[in-house]
């Protein structure tokens, strides 16, 4: 049997006379007061039925302890059960009241499903590869940031994001929030490294630059680390359907023609951005059907465009032998006519 709270049995006693049937469910979790553990259960948030329920929401203090009674919609709940959203203890949380059976049943399935979706390593690895896009966006706003006070805030949002990522990589999640994440990376299994001595040293050092620079190791070693163990390299195990990449042949080949047309045209600055755009796609089918040999932009050479155009008919060849190497013929004729000779 549970121990509530007082508090919790008056907002108990404040739903079930007022708003019976305007709250779907008040979910509670074990108290954990600072410096101190609790085996008493204490008010979360609730899940509203009715907009009448607004009027439950409040927040106030008691004895300088602030306290929130706050709504989370369904929708929302949701959101926190597929982790695109922030965990307010869902997975750990405690039904105090349940207006019914179905609503009760409902939390209940949102449980199980958090708790299959962190047992998934590829869907988990795909929401640790959120958490460093969005620390990278981030950093992009923090690099042009000169408040230093703002350049700190990002940062602490920086490491709170990549230390989600690696949580998540490994299939977790932080249980104390924002709290003791440091003792809690410490006892995963996989995390990036030197990623704890960053995260200590940003929260340490002093310097603004300082704090930036190594902002930016953090996201490039959580960065090289989700790449080395990319969990979704198991799609790649079959054999892909290599008429995809003559597809894709097919309708960028113009873009090479692009390129070469403004390297003999010693334009360099129309020959980089379109040599930007091409190695963009260039990299994605790479990846999709194991090219390795793909590296245009290292060459690139504003003064020296024709080596460059050299090395990007090389990696043209190259695709295209790959495509010819695996049965699929290129889709090419040599003029309007032949083509409408052979689609008759």
């Amino acid at each position: 049997m549970i121990k509530i709270t007082p508090l919790t049995d008056w907002i108990l006693r404040e739903i079930e006379s007022k708003y019976k049937d305007d709250v779907c469910l008040l979910l509670g979790h074990v108290v954990r007061e600072l410096g101190r553990d609790s085996d008493e259960v204490g008010f979360g948030y609730y899940i509203p039925a009715t907009s009448r329920s607004n009027a439950l929401a409040r927040t106030f203090i008691i004895n300088g302890i602030g306290y929130d009674l706050f709504p989370v919609s369904w929708e929302r709940a949701e959101q926190i059960a597929d982790i695109r959203r922030e965990n307010p203890g869902i997975i750990d949380a405690i039904i105090l009241y349940a207006r019914n059976d179905d609503d009760r049943q409902r939390f209940l399935s949102l449980q199980a499903r958090l708790r299959a979706n962190l047992q998934n390593p590829h869907y988990m690895y795909n929401r640790a590869l959120d958490k460093l896009n969005t620390a990278m966006e981030i950093m992009r706003e923090t690099f042009f940031e000169e408040d230093f006070c703002l350049a700190r805030e990002n940062a602490g949002y920086i490491c709170g994001n990549l230390a989600d990522a690696v949580a998540y990589f490994n299939q977790q999640y932080f249980k104390n929030a924002r709290a003791d994440q440091i003792v809690e990376l410490r006892s995963m299994e996989n995390i990036p490294a030197g990623f704890i001595e960053l995260y200590e040293r940003i929260v340490h050092t002093k310097e603004a630059d300082e704090q930036k620079r190594l902002c930016y190791e953090m996201i490039v070693s959580t960065r090289a680390f989700l790449a080395a163990h990319d969990k979704n390299a198991i799609r790649r195990i079959s054999e892909p359907d290599f008429s995809e990449l003559a597809f894709w042949y097919q309708e960028l080949c113009y873009t090479w023609r692009r390129v070469y047309y403004w390297c003999d045209a010693n334009n360099p600055v129309n020959a980089y951005m379109w040599a930007c755009m091409l190695q963009k796609e260039t990299d994605e089918v790479a990846a999709e059907f194991g090219i390795e040999d793909a590296d245009m932009l290292s060459a690139f050479d504003a003064d020296n465009l024709q080596a460059f155009r050299k090395r990007a008919e090389d990696v043209e060849r190259n695709i295209v032998e790959t495509i010819e190497t695996h049965g699929v013929e290129i889709e090419s004729y040599a003029s309007v006519d032949e083509f409408i000779e052979k689609n008759r």
